[in-house]
């Protein structure tokens, strides 16, 4: 006679028992493999938030190239775009849906960093910035504000008194961040017309006079080539530079920090510039494992040196300047822990 207590289980319990057992030893493995084990002839995937032919995807395509070489196992890497809100689409997916097992890597925008000090619908930000384990970012970034010559505008100082209409992507996009930003510090009145999909569509709205002129949130090698002959031309200016440094093209024009009078002022953009030095950022899941994440950084970091991949950079005019990925998360640990007054009073400057 069978003991009363023993439990009985059903025919699908039992299917349903077996299969978990069966993932959690398909896991064990894969966590027991080593990193060339891992990759050798894996086909990875990098997920660029940037719609095709813009400087993040250039970056990312540069980067699928190369960094395979610098990986144990010599994996294949294939971009996938997915755009959408600002580069949230792609950063929501790679947390909560993509393998976090190494084999996923996130190319996002500068933004994605900051985006929950900027206090943005945080229904619609379902990561933590500090999670994301960053693997390093190709280059830093610089973003200037270039103005068509037909306002009348030759300085920064002329952007005081009167406003100016300047194209943007959307309300979390640096273009608008920075303008309610110099609005409230600088005296400006600039006014973001938003909407537009992407940097170039947001070029040509200046080129057809649709605004007066945009604020970047960088320069990739497709910005500085669509705005050359106005520079040339004398048909638009750059009159101010929003960046930790002046960019080496426009030694002559002034940074934002260094027009601020008021210490409080540029502690706030010195938090915002932290997307500047992320500049075009690439990641990995929160959970991928430890060593996975090491060689990846170390993959990164190789390629940065690669003399073909940096002549390959210098064919496309795609620019260098690398930063890793441990400095990137311990810039982002560094604004988030940044005093709540100050983050409160950005909040109030940037929504």
């Amino acid at each position: 006679m069978a003991d009363a207590y023993s439990p009985k289980l059903s025919r699908r319990a039992v299917i349903a028992l077996i299969s978990v057992l069966a993932s959690n030893f398909s896991m064990d493995d894969a966590e027991a493999q080593s990193a060339a084990e891992f990759y050798k002839a894996r086909r990875m995937t990098l997920i660029t938030a940037a719609s095709p032919g813009g400087g993040y995807d250039q970056y990312a395509r540069l980067l699928a190239v190369h960094m395979p070489r610098h990986i144990p196992g010599e994996p294949s890497i294939v971009v996938q775009n997915m755009v959408g809100a600002e580069g949230l689409r792609a950063a929501n997916y790679i947390a909560n849906v993509a393998p976090q097992d190494g084999s996923v890597i996130g190319g996002l925008s500068r933004n994605a960093g900051l985006v929950k000090i900027y206090d943005f619908d945080k229904s619609a930000v379902q990561y933590e910035p500090q999670q994301f384990q960053w693997l390093g970012s190709p280059q830093q970034e610089i973003g200037l504000v270039i103005i068509n010559a037909k306002t009348g505008v030759k300085s920064a100082a002329d952007l005081k008194g009167r406003e100016i209409a300047l194209s943007s992507t959307a309300s979390n996009s640096p273009t608008s961040i920075y303008s309610r930003m110099l609005n409230a510090t600088f005296g400006t009145r600039l006014k973001s017309v938003e909407g537009y999909q992407g940097s170039q569509a947001a070029l040509l709205a200046v080129e057809r006079h649709e605004v007066d002129g945009h604020i970047s949130g960088g320069s990739s090698a497709a910005f500085r080539g669509r705005i050359a002959p106005w520079l040339a031309s004398g048909t638009a200016s750059v009159v101010l530079q929003m960046g930790m440094k002046r960019d080496a093209a426009f030694p002559a024009v002034p940074t934002i920090l260094e027009l601020l009078e008021k210490r409080e002022d540029k502690g706030l953009f010195e938090i915002g510039f932290v997307e500047q030095v992320m500049g075009r950022p690439f990641m990995v899941a929160p959970k991928v494992p430890a060593d996975r994440v090491a060689v990846l950084r170390a993959a990164f970091d190789a390629t940065m040196k690669d003399k073909e991949f940096l002549a390959h950079a210098a064919r496309e005019k795609v620019e260098i300047d690398p930063v890793d990925g441990a400095t990137i998360n311990a810039l982002i640990d560094r604004a988030y822990g940044a005093p709540p007054d100050v983050i409160a009073r950005l909040r109030s400057l940037t929504r």
